[in-house]
């Protein structure tokens, strides 16, 4: 970065590219350039994790300031920082504190008008431009952090945003980091993936008036249609009430025309036997339980591979729900991988290993559900309703967790093949669910002061 800027800086400002920073002033002190804009956000991460100089810290009226605790990180409305203990000259205060890039920013947000700011201890500021005074009128005390920051963190921070056409900020850095350090943020983040996802789980459990099996079903749903018909097999288990599928699920026949009708796919003519034999079921059925498809979604078939044909995927689910009753409680009770695996030990009806569509036979094939598509079931599925339902009874357990993520193999997409560019590092399930959280939630929105990557690259 330090060789694109221009060499002729005598007053000691020029400016940068940077992929966050457009145009940004840059000072020299002491040889070495840094961000003059500086980001508040970075502020924040320097005073919470005591990335400065705290010997001789000073107010900008000259008082000496000894830190007793930094407070709690506060990511809502309201101070920066709740509880902050230190103390100011020979007064010991507790209390909130603020940070800002310029003093000024406290009357650009509005603070002298919100009284939940009338506490603040301590303005912590990179730049001091004008006095800030409590709504009683009593000057709140400004310590400017600039000056307490090495250099050696500030260059650190601006080579992580440097504009360089990169995948990702620390892609160049990346290969370098301690696997120590990589292993447990990957464990961290695959952990905040299931947390998000557990959220989604819980809304469909309030949609489903606490019925368990139904969230289940549901999520499956979505998910026996990969990315393709995800969201056309998730409109059929939306629009079909779990307790006409509980109803009919003993037979067979009845089961899979209820998934294929609900699905759309029973609306046109064939000649087949099999098909007529669906259909005549299905509308039986959609009397009986005042059925409709109006607002569904009809699954393609194009571009897909036939053991992925909507009609195969659903064939299959019909068989899983016909061979068990209780779906959600046999994966509970599931304690190892190949205690899951039986459980989705189903293939399609006989129909179907001989089609992989209404209008055509084709080579007699056992249509079973494969380990790796079970696996993909395990990873999106089954682990985040175990997840969610283990913290709603009070009774997660973590390690069980961790058992079933970590056998299996790695995932296969073009964000992984891009990591294990970086170095060996998606190696299990774990690794690559980590990473797929860790790009888009991190990488992609530039938080890598979020990161503990972006952190220790920072720190280092």
């Amino acid at each position: 970065m330090i060789n694109e800027i221009a060499e002729n800086s005598k007053a000691g400002v020029v400016r940068v590219k940077a992929s966050i920073f457009n145009n940004v002033n840059l000072f020299k002190v002491s040889d070495f350039l840094y961000f003059r804009a500086m980001q508040e956000e970075f502020l924040h991460y320097i005073w919470r994790y005591k990335a400065f100089e705290q010997e001789a810290l000073k107010t900008t009226q000259g008082e000496h300031v000894t830190l007793t605790a930094v407070g709690q990180y506060n990511t809502n409305a309201g101070p920066d920082f709740f509880n902050a203990q230190l103390r100011i000259g020979t007064q010991l205060w507790a209390g909130n504190l603020e940070i800002h890039v310029k003093s000024s920013d406290w009357y650009l947000h509005n603070h002298e008008k919100d009284k939940a700011y009338d506490n603040v201890i301590l303005h912590v500021v990179w730049e001091h431009d004008t006095e800030v005074f409590r709504r009683d009128n009593s000057v709140i005390p400004t310590l400017v952090l600039q000056p307490y920051i090495s250099e050696h963190i500030l260059l650190n921070y601006t080579n992580l945003f440097e504009a360089k056409q990169q995948w990702i900020n620390c892609e160049n850095e990346f290969p370098k980091l301690s696997n120590f350090k990589l292993q447990n943020w990957l464990e961290t983040l695959y952990f905040e993936r299931l947390e998000r996802k557990s959220l989604d789980v819980i809304k469909l459990l309030e949609a489903s008036n606490n019925d368990w099996e139904a969230v289940l079903f549901k999520m499956l749903a979505k998910n026996f249609g990969l990315k393709v018909n995800a969201d056309a097999f998730a409109s059929m288990a939306e629009h079909l009430n779990f307790s006409i599928l509980r109803k009919v699920q003993h037979n067979g026949l009845q089961t899979e025309a209820l998934l294929l009708g609900q699905a759309r796919l029973l609306e046109q003519t064939h000649e087949d036997p099999y098909f007529n034999s669906l259909k005549k079921e299905y509308d039986f059925l959609k009397a009986k339980f005042k059925l409709n498809t109006e607002n569904g979604i009809t699954p393609l078939f194009f571009r897909l591979r036939p053991n992925n044909f909507p009609t195969i995927r659903l064939s299959q689910l019909a068989g899983l729900y016909h061979k068990h009753q209780n779906v959600f409680s046999k994966i509970i009770a599931a304690e190892s991988l190949e205690a899951v695996y039986a459980v989705f030990k189903v293939q399609t009806s006989e129909f179907w290993k001989t089609h992989y569509t209404f209008s055509k036979a084709s080579k007699a094939t056992t249509k079973a559900l494969s380990k790796a598509f079970i696996n993909l079931l395990v990873i999106n599925t089954i682990l985040p309703i175990r997840f969610a339902y283990g913290k709603y009874r009070n009774s997660m357990d973590s390690d069980a967790v961790l058992d079933l993520i970590t056998r299996l193999p790695t995932e296969k997409n073009s964000i992984i093949s891009r990591f294990n560019t970086l170095g060996e590092v998606s190696t299990n399930a774990l690794h690559s669910q980590a990473l797929l959280q860790l790009k888009g939630v991190y990488c992609d929105t530039n938080r890598c002061l979020k990161c503990a990557i972006g952190n220790a690259l920072i720190g280092g």
